[in-house]
Parts: structure tokens; C-alpha cells; sequence
């Protein structure tokens, strides 16, 4: 979401937590590859020119197994350009591309609009095909009665077949949009808050499994589009916060796997804004900044792509646990320890850690240097998670067997005392082979 957007989705659950054919392939629901999406911010896009500066992003993606980008629009005078320019990209390199809606931008009085966009766009070779409809999706659209989703309306105006996945929630505002008039749900909410669109608290902590349970429940059967996500920090004047990260990319992946949703949607590709980008690196993405670089350069995240890649595989296949097919270790941590940063609204909820997540062959001896602490791990085949006191200083990675190493790496970043301004963004590194590749 945009610098001035606030995400508002979480708070809808407060209450509920706490008491005709197209020539474009089509993806079944019923396949056993199901569908993967990644949320892509097209309002960061207005500088890109064709559609090959969309094409390093579609590689990458489809390289990971994702199946399509939702692209996120609003309403800015270059949102038509960029789309065709992406709807291209997608066709050239064998990618889907779908349009989720920014309802914080689309009123009630605008479902025409939205309607008559789709009809643009359904029939294009890169659009995202369900069961033989144009699939469709967006990002609130029941919170603000100035600002409500209309399906009959939408599915009107489009005079096509659309299979509608908006992100409603079993406790937003109604109005002409029932579960009856949709065919599925998208849920934002991918962190664990308060259930009122902040960090979780003592007293209130709704868990992205509780939000799953309320969200199948009110579907009854209907597509659910789970959220996965692995961070949130903010630090923008009219918007900043953070949600809990710590090891949330790897704990959620391990729930998608147990509850094996009909569609999932990573939050997000290349939203640096709010930290949560496993795509291209800040500096080397073609984007305009909106003041996220001062949080997002020299913060790689693309190892979190290479952890989910084999979680990917195994959803997709309907397994409970993931195949390694190459040893690795992806680590992440904060450039900081909290009593640096001094008071920010979530921060309490964040531990002073370094955090590792072996992909293993086989069994292998993790160890960890943050600073001045040092702890080493048994790590068995398959995947694991660890984590060490964070210590001011270098970070080192090793993965030994049988007494031998086999390879390590040390973080890029060192860890300081240094935390002005705010930084409280994930440094992400990848340590295989014989070599520490920071991506």
C-alpha cells in the first residue's frame, strides 16, 4: 500500500476475533498445482517505459513458482499504461497477471468504473483465468460506507464472466456485495495484531490462524486466498508502526502447508513501503520512491523468495512438508537492537534476535555469531528455524558436518547501536555452497 494509505482491513475482525470463453489459458481450482499470487504495487510503477521493465520481475516470480501478480491500482493518470505494459510482460514470459482494486482510491459510486476497467483487460493473453473466468480481486472494499465493493454492479458493467475474490470480511460494512455474490476472499490480515490494525498486545492477540479459521468458516466452502507474509514496519509521518516479524515467514509457511487453502497471496512483491517486499532489491527495482528507501535500501529481502520457493513446491503438491533439493541457510535480522530505537508503536512486540531457517539435505550442525554471542544448533533434514540473542557486530552463518564445515557467510550489515531514524526493516541474507550471497 501507498505511503498514505492506512491498512485498515485488520480492525473489521476486531470483534469477531475477540468474541463467455476467452483464448486465455485457464488455471482450475481443482488442479492439485493450485494457484500462488504475490501482491504487486503498480502506484510505484510510473517511471517504467514498456513492458520489459516488468520482465526481470515476471522471471523471477514464475522462476519461484509464483503463478501471478494481483497489481494493485488506484486511480493515477499512468495506471493504464503501466497496466498494459505489465498484462504484456506477463504474456511474453508465461505469467499471469490479475487487477486487485485499491478501494481506499475506488468509491461506492465507482463500481461501474471498476466494471468497465475489467472490460479492458479480461481478454488479454496474460490475464488470470479461473475456471474459465477472469479472476479479479482487490484490496479493501467493505470498511468505509463511502467506499464499498459491488459485485452485481462490477459483474455488470464488465459484461463478462468474472470470478470475484475481493478482500471483504465476515464482519465489513454490507452493502449490495453478500458471500452469496462472490466467489471467495482474499484476507490482508497475514501478522499477528490486536485485531484493530496495530501489534498485538497482552491482552488482545489475534493470531493469521484465528483469522484463517473466521475466514473459512464465513466462506463456507468458497475459495479462500490466504495471506503470507514475513514482515511489517512503516515509518512514514502519517503512518508508522509495526507488526511482529521475528519468524513469521517461516511459522506461516508451515500453516499454509497444514491448512492447504485453495489460493494463497504473498504480501507482497515489491511494497517497500511497508517492508514486506520479497522481489527486487529497492535500489535495483525501476520504481519511483515515496520515501521508503529510507528503509528499504541496503535491505535485501530476495532470500525470503529463495526460502519459499521449496515451500511453493509443496503446497502446490498438496504435502505437509517440504524437499530440499539444495543445503541452505536464510538468515535475517534487524540493524538494531530496540533500546537503540527508543519508543515505537509495536516495537515491544519484536525480539532482540538474529533468526536462521535451515533447508537441509540432511542433518548438520547451525552455527550462529551475532556480535559477541556465539550458539550452535542440531539442525535435522528439512526445514528448521533458530534464533541467538542479537549481539552488536558481524554476523556470521556456518552449517558443519561432522565436525567439517561446509560453508558459511557473513551478513553485509553489522549490527549497531545506530538506529536513527527508525529502522526497524529485516537485513535478509542467503548462505549456500561455498559462497554467502546477499539477495
Amino acid at each position: 500500500m501507498r505511503a498514505t494509505t492506512t491498512s485498515v482491513a485488520l480492525g473489521l475482525l476486531a470483534a469477531a476475533a475477540n468474541a463467455a470463453p476467452f483464448k486465455t489459458s485457464s488455471i482450475k481450482r481443482q488442479d492439485a498445482g493450485k494457484i500462488v499470487a504475490a501482491h504487486f504495487m503498480i502506484g510505484i510503477m510510473a517511471n517504467r517505459e514498456s513492458a520489459a521493465d516488468y520482465d526481470d520481475d515476471m522471471k523471477r516470480a514464475k522462476a519461484a513458482g509464483i503463478d501471478a501478480f494481483a497489481l494493485n491500482i488506484a486511480k493515477d493518470d499512468y495506471t493504464d499504461a503501466q497496466l498494459n505494459y505489465a498484462y504484456e510482460s506477463a504474456a511474453n514470459n508465461d505469467m499471469k497477471v490479475f487487477i486487485s482494486f485499491d478501494y481506499n482510491y475506488f468509491e461506492t459510486g465507482e463500481n461501474e468504473l471498476v466494471g468497465a476497467k475489467l472490460k479492458e483487460y479480461c481478454a488479454k493473453p496474460g490475464q488470470l483465468q479461473v475456471d474459465g473466468k477472469c479472476f479479479v480481486s482487490s484490496f479493501n472494499g467493505d470498511n468505509d460506507p463511502s467506499k464499498l465493493f459491488n459485485a452485481n454492479t462490477i459483474r455488470a458493467a464488465a459484461g463478462t464472466d468474472l470470478y470475484l475474490v475481493p478482500n471483504l470480511s465476515p464482519t465489513g460494512i454490507r452493502d449490495a456485495t453478500s458471500v452469496g455474490d462472490i466467489d471467495g476472499s482474499f484476507n490482508w490480515i497475514g501478522w499477528d495484531s490486536n485485531g484493530a490494525n496495530r501489534a498485538p498486545t497482552p491482552e488482545s492477540n489475534v493470531t493469521t490462524s484465528d483469522f484463517d479459521a473466521k475466514y473459512t468458516e464465513w466462506l463456507g466452502g468458497k475459495t479462500y486466498m490466504a495471506p503470507v507474509s514475513p514482515w511489517f514496519f512503516t515509518n512514514f509521518a502519517s503512518k508508522a508502526w509495526n507488526f511482529p516479524g521475528d519468524l513469521l515467514w517461516f511459522r506461516r509457511w508451515n500453516e499454509i502447508l497444514a491448512l492447504a487453502p485453495q489460493m494463497i497471496e504473498i504480501i507482497t512483491w515489491n511494497d517497500y513501503g511497508e517492508s514486506h517486499y520479497i522481489g527486487p532489491d529497492a535500489e535495483t527495482s525501476k520504481h519511483t520512491d515515496d520515501g521508503s528507501s529510507a528503509w528499504a535500501n541496503g535491505m535485501p529481502h530476495g532470500g525470503w523468495l529463495e526460502m519459499a520457493e521449496p515451500y511453493i513446491t509443496a503446497y502446490k503438491a498438496g504435502a505437509k512438508e517440504i524437499s530440499v533439493a539444495q543445503d541452505k541457510l536464510v538468515y535475517w535480522y534487524r540493524p538494531s537492537p530496540k533500546a537503540a530505537c527508543g519508543a515505537f508503536d509495536g516495537i515491544d512486540t519484536l525480539q532482540d534476535a538474529v533468526f536462521v531457517v535451515a533447508l537441509l539435505q540432511s542433518a548438520g550442525t547451525v552455527t550462529v555469531t551475532s556480535g559477541g554471542n556465539t550458539q550452535s544448533f542440531e539442525a535435522p533434514a528439512g526445514a528448521s528455524a533458530f534464533q541467538v540473542a542479537m549481539g552488536t557486530g558481524k554476523q556470521t552463518f556456518t552449517l558443519a558436518r561432522d565436525g567439517a564445515d561446509v560453508f558459511g557467510a557473513t551478513g553485509t550489515l553489522e549490527i549497531t547501536e545506530n538506529c536513527s531514524p527508525v529502522n526497524l526493516n529485516a537485513f535478509v541474507g542467503v548462505a549456500k555452497g561455498d559462497a554467502a550471497l546477499q539477495k
